[in-house]
């Protein structure tokens, strides 16, 4: 599939196909990032390669090691308790300033997006629930409106996704997420802040579980 987009850097679309193979364990965490290799595979000079691999350095998805080039990010344990607590503080305060402000159509559609995750879950599709619960966050995030805030948490998001997915096959999990945004939304119907924050808070800290 060529994902190529028109009017932006090549390096920009070169990221974003090495993101989409990051993301597919097409490269696995830990493995080289062969710049020669890569740039003859799409067909392309190692410059925009190279430049595409800073991107996603910056985004942690690459790491880089002195005189030994850059590798997929590894996710071991300490860094996802540490992803998670900065992920609680933001999206705890994401939930908080959605129970605030959030418009009736807002709200509307974040229970439009929660029914639809509860037919996900019904039906044990692990892969819609995953895609429906990240629009979920996604739209308190966008209601929320902190452009900085939702960079940060986007960023961090992007690390996750190297094995967040497979936490929820875990016995018990799905069902469980599911309940924990029961709570979120209906803290968020009831404009609660206070409540929406720790709803979200819980919801984190029983993903950091599931996730080690």
């Amino acid at each position: 599939m060529n994902t190529k987009l028109i009017n932006r850097p090549l390096y920009e679309d070169v990221a974003e196909r090495l993101r989409a193979q990051i993301f597919a364990h097409e490269l696995a965490p830990g493995s080289w990032l062969d710049e020669q290799s890569l740039a003859q595979q799409f067909g392309i000079s190692r410059t925009p390669m190279r430049e595409a691999i800073k991107v996603l350095a910056s985004e942690g998805l690459v790491t880089t090691k002195m005189n030994r080039g850059a590798y997929v990010t590894e996710v071991d344990r300490r860094d996802l308790e540490q992803i998670f607590t900065v992920l609680s503080l933001l999206e705890g305060q994401a939930a908080k300033e959605t129970a605030s402000k959030a418009t009736e159509e807002e709200l509307n559609l974040l229970d439009d997006l929660h029914h639809r995750l509860e037919k996900a879950a019904a039906d044990r599709d692990v892969e819609q629930f995953f895609e429906i619960n990240v629009k979920f966050h996604e739209l308190i995030q966008d209601i929320a409106s902190n452009t900085w805030m939702n960079g940060v948490i986007a960023d961090l998001r992007k690390v996750l996704k190297l094995q967040r997915r497979d936490s929820l096959t875990r016995t018990g999990r799905l069902q469980n997420s599911l309940l924990e945004h029961r709570e979120i939304l209906q803290a968020i119907l009831k404009r609660d802040p206070t409540a929406a924050e720790a709803a979200m808070r819980k919801h984190l800290a029983r993903g950091l579980e599931a996730a080690k």
